[in-house]
């Protein structure tokens, strides 16, 4: 302990043969109409809005009262940039109501972190396609959030403090399997822990790897981390499982139940990997 994601079944079969059943068809189901145009979603009532939100990692909906304000079109344009978003709209009363909409309003809903972020009155009438686009970026958390300069700045937002690092090379042929079992272990820690992929194949993402004393030739490898006050650990892993995950996790927190009570807890400012 220390402190400091084929377009023919030929390519399909290719790019999923030797996985398990299971990766393969989470596989499929991100590939399928991955190129195809995505439209919001018309959200014309209460229960179309929750049911919509409650199926997505994160949606992002525009409660828009006026549909001539030139954010609405800005809105639509900036839909075929994040596939992995799923989005809405509504121009209902009883939608608007629901979710105490009092004015035009874009709002992101993720489920990691069970996080409602909101682009109120002023912000929607100055809103443009780069300072949108900014918005959902850095709040795109999702139960494996990619670290990246700017998905950072969300992470450290999160009311969630404790994160879980897998340092692992993208290109590495372990890969698929890996982040299949490690998606899987996080929806174990849903509202506990934030589960991070950092690619150690990237020469930038080299600081993260060293912030921890870890070397190339170690990983892949884990670290947990805990913001408020940096209290760290790490553990060499050469395969991923549900289980190892797990564990590492489960102990991190007893650890850390136990310290705060026995001793009282000093708060420091965050630091940004």
């Amino acid at each position: 302990m220390e402190n400091a994601q084929s377009r023919c079944l030929f390519l399909f079969f290719l790019l999923t043969w030797g996985l398990p059943p299971e990766v393969a068809a989470e596989v499929q189901a991100s590939s399928d109409g991955s190129n195809a145009a995505q439209n919001p979603v018309q959200l014309t009532d209460v229960p179309a809005a929750v049911e919509f939100i409650a199926a997505a990692e994160v949606a992002v909906i525009g409660f828009f009262q006026n549909l001539k304000i030139p954010a609405v079109s800005i809105f639509h344009s900036i839909v075929q940039e994040f596939q992995d978003v799923s989005f809405g709209v509504s121009t209902s009363s009883e939608v608007l109501t629901y979710y105490n909409i009092t004015g035009n309003t874009i709002s992101l809903f993720r489920l990691v972190d069970n996080e409602r972020l909101d682009l109120d009155n002023e912000d929607v009438e100055n809103i443009d396609v780069t300072k949108l686009s900014r918005f959902i970026e850095i709040n795109n958390l999702r139960w494996v959030t990619e670290y990246n300069p700017v998905t950072v700045i969300g992470l450290y937002d999160s009311m969630i403090q404790i994160h879980l690092l897998l340092m692992m090379n993208k290109a590495s042929p372990d890969y698929e399997v890996s982040m299949h079992r490690y998606r899987k272990a996080a929806k174990l820690f849903w509202g506990k822990i934030l589960f991070i992929l950092v690619d150690s194949g990237l020469e930038e993402n080299g600081k993260v790897v060293s912030f921890f004393k870890l070397k190339e030739s170690q990983l892949p490898a884990l670290a947990i981390y805990r913001t408020v006050d940096e209290e760290w650990d790490t553990l060499l892993i050469a395969e991923i499982s549900v289980e190892q995950v797990q564990n590492f996790c489960d102990g991190f927190l007893k650890e850390k139940q136990l310290r705060e009570n026995h001793e009282p807890e000093e708060k420091s400012p965050k630091v940004e990997l």
